[in-house]
This record gives C-alpha cells, sequence and structure tokens, in this order.
C-alpha cells in the first residue's frame, strides 16, 4: 500500500472552506472528502436495498471489532484489544468500573486538575453509585507521580491536558504505578491521531479515546476502548448491555459476559458515525503517525515563535520541550475569549478554555507552514491592533 506523504498528499484529502486556516481539529477535526460517499452507500445501497439484513450482509456487526482494530495500530494496542462504540464518557465509565473492581481493597482513584471534567464527572458519579468509600483524590498535573503510593487503587489521567497540551509521560507513570499494585486508565482524547501512542510497550491496563478530533470521524463519532488482553477475559462490564453478552440473539434473560473485549460493547452500535470513522480511518491506514507527529513538533515550534515574536502579551501555557507536550499550541490571555472571537471572523479558527487559555491545534493532515505564518500574522493583527476589544467579540457564546 503506498503511503500518504503528510501534507502533500493528505491536504485535498479534506474539505476545507476557502479562506479558513482551521486549528481546531483537537476539537473537531475537518471533513474527510471520502465521508459523503462512503455514508451516503450505507444510507442507500446497505440500508435502502439491505434493510436489516445489512447487518449481516454489510458487516455492521463485525463493525466495533474491526474499527477497533484499525485504531489499534494508532495506539499501540494489541489486534483485539480495542473495541469502539458509544460515547467517550460511557467508555472511561467502563474503564474505571473494571479497574475498582480490580482492585477493591483500595479506595483512591488518584488524577490531576488538568484532567478533562467529563472524566471526574463520571468517577464521582460512579463512586456514589457503588457506595463503597471510594474517594477521588486530585493533584496538580506535576504532582501525579509524588502522590502515587499503596492506598491508590487506579491512577486515572488524561495522557495530554486539554487546555495546555502538556503530555504526560504515560511509560513512566504506568511502571511506577504498577510497581506499587495500582492498576492505570487512560484517556486518549488529545493522544490518538495526535502522537504516538504504545499502550501494549507501555503494560496500560485499560484506555479510552474519542474519534472526532484528530480521527477526523466527525461530531458525535464514537469513541473506543482498550482493555489490556491480561485483562480481557475477567474485567467486569459494569454496562452490562446486550451486545456485551456472550449470546446476545439467545435473549437469555441472565447476562454472561462475552470473551474478551467484546464485553464492553454496550448497546446498537451507530452505523452511520462509524461507516464517516471508516471513511477517515481509510487515510489513516496509509498515514506514518511518526511523520504525523514529526510534522506536529515542527509546526508547534513555529507558531510558538511566530507568535511570541509578534504578540508578547500573549503567555504560552504549553510546554515547549518536544517531548511534553502533545499537538496544540495553548495561550494566556485575559482577553482571550473575545479575540479568539475576533480571530474566527478573521478565517483562523481555533477555540478558547476557561479562565483565559486561547487554543489552536496542530493537525499537519491539512496545516502546514503557510497556514502557520499566516495564522500568527492574523493574531498579532488583532491583538497589537486591539481589535478584540470591540463589543462584538464580548458576546458569548453557547459554545466557546
Amino acid at each position: 500500500m503506498t503511503r500518504y506523504r503528510v501534507y502533500d498528499d493528505t491536504k485535498a484529502l479534506f474539505h476545507l472552506p476557502d479562506g479558513v486556516i482551521y486549528l481546531d481539529g483537537n476539537s473537531l477535526g475537518a471533513l474527510p472528502r471520502g465521508v459523503a460517499e462512503r455514508v451516503n452507500r450505507v444510507i442507500t445501497t446497505e440500508w435502502g436495498h439491505e434493510l436489516i439484513r445489512a447487518w449481516n450482509t454489510a458487516g455492521w456487526y463485525v463493525q466495533p471489532r474491526l474499527l477497533g482494530d484499525r485504531i489499534a495500530r494508532l495506539i499501540g494496542a494489541e489486534a483485539g484489544s480495542v473495541m469502539v462504540g458509544d460515547t467517550l464518557s460511557l467508555k472511561v465509565y467502563q474503564a474505571l468500573a473494571a479497574a475498582l473492581d480490580m482492585n477493591a481493597s483500595r479506595k483512591i482513584v488518584l488524577s490531576d486538575t488538568g484532567n478533562f471534567p467529563t472524566d471526574l464527572y463520571m468517577a464521582e458519579g460512579l463512586i456514589e453509585t457503588l457506595g463503597r468509600g471510594h474517594q477521588l483524590r486530585l493533584v496538580a498535573p506535576e504532582e501525579i507521580e509524588s502522590a502515587l503510593s499503596e492506598d491508590v487503587a487506579v491512577l486515572y489521567i488524561t495522557e495530554v491536558d486539554y487546555r495546555t497540551g502538556r503530555r504526560h509521560d504515560m511509560a513512566e507513570l504506568t511502571a511506577k504505578a504498577h510497581a506499587l499494585g495500582i492498576v492505570t486508565v487512560w484517556d486518549l482524547a488529545h493522544s490518538a491521531g495526535a502522537l504516538p501512542v504504545a499502550l501494549a510497550a507501555c503494560g496500560a491496563d485499560f484506555a479510552a479515546g474519542c474519534t472526532y478530533k484528530y480521527l477526523n470521524a466527525g461530531p458525535g463519532a464514537p469513541a473506543f476502548l482498550y482493555v489490556g488482553p491480561r485483562h480481557a477475559d475477567t474485567a467486569r462490564a459494569a454496562l452490562s448491555g446486550w451486545m456485551g453478552h456472550a449470546k446476545p440473539f439467545a435473549f437469555e434473560l441472565a447476562y454472561a459476559a462475552a470473551g474478551g473485549v467484546e464485553r464492553m460493547r454496550v448497546g446498537t452500535p451507530p452505523v452511520l458515525a462509524m461507516a464517516a470513522l471508516e471513511a477517515s480511518l481509510d487515510i489513516w491506514d496509509r498515514v506514518d503517525i511518526a511523520e504525523v507527529r514529526a510534522r506536529s513538533l515542527a509546526l508547534g515550534d513555529l507558531l510558538i515563535a511566530e507568535v511570541e515574536r509578534r504578540c508578547p502579551s500573549l503567555r504560552l501555557v504549553t510546554p515547549r520541550a518536544h517531548e511534553h507536550r502533545g499537538s496544540q499550541v495553548s495561550f494566556a490571555f485575559d482577553g482571550g475569549y473575545a479575540a479568539m472571537q475576533a480571530l474566527i471572523a478573521r478565517g483562523v479558527i481555533g477555540d478558547f478554555r476557561a479562565p483565559d487559555i486561547m487554543r489552536f491545534g496542530i493537525t499537519p493532515l491539512y496545516i502546514g507552514e503557510s497556514e502557520i505564518v499566516r495564522a500568527a500574522e492574523i493574531i498579532e493583527g488583532v491583538i497589537a491592533g486591539e481589535v478584540w476589544r470591540r463589543p462584538e467579540y464580548q458576546v458569548v457564546n453557547a459554545v466557546t
């Protein structure tokens, strides 16, 4: 299979509006051109002509596992260890519930203040539901390693901080956690498709991630769950839906978990959404994630240099060291929300995270050096000209 050259070959595979520099692929990836044709085929040919037969004839039933194997290559996971379906919130819930059962004598879930809030909310809800005396302990991201101890049941963190782009060392933290008898759950929302991940090599226990960011599968695209093969036949499926049953079409009244990661299926898979993911993975199947990472770091360095030279009032909050950052660049600025609205109005689309973070996602499949330099020029115009102070940019939208 011929490999795509990142950006030189891949940019043409995406639909990007004229006049837009899209630096928000860390929140919602751009539309792959193959998605419309693929989804239309599912609607008109598979659903339209095959009707319910398509669960067998078009392979709808096995999609979650087949897509999981394609994602596994991007996250360094073993074949048969990744299941696709549901949302990221549900997948982290499943992973955390299973991890807590594996360490039943311990009561501490250790996370950090840089974790994505939904992960923390799901942990709080699970702890309350279980009613077994668990506690969610939060520390600053840089204090995670020192907070590991023998009273911790689960290390539960996002590899790349959604606000700052700060990256945890998965291999080091997993090794130190395991040495203390701690089970690990990793959120890969800002890792999958952004940088090489090595779940198997690191010995990770569980991981979950979404596909609508760097993997470009569209709004509401399904999430994925990784279960280390050594746990796959024993991990408890807390959300014991019928698709995770050992014999779902026997319609037995009592639940019996399927073998392996199949037990982490819950309900009927979202076939149309998975079709969009299939089309996006057709690109990823031919891309070298190491090349994506190298270009991401170079583009990030360029954006940092250009913005710092032009806009000294913006304070970099993303780590400069390559090994400590993901694939985004974030700046703190008191007028950050309004400044981002002014940038969006001028065709530079990033986003804002409270209280003062302007985020710019680096997505090398469709962003190159020229877009980065032009974006920095527009950022300079908005900041130096104080365009962001205009009243129309102070109006806060529902989605920031």
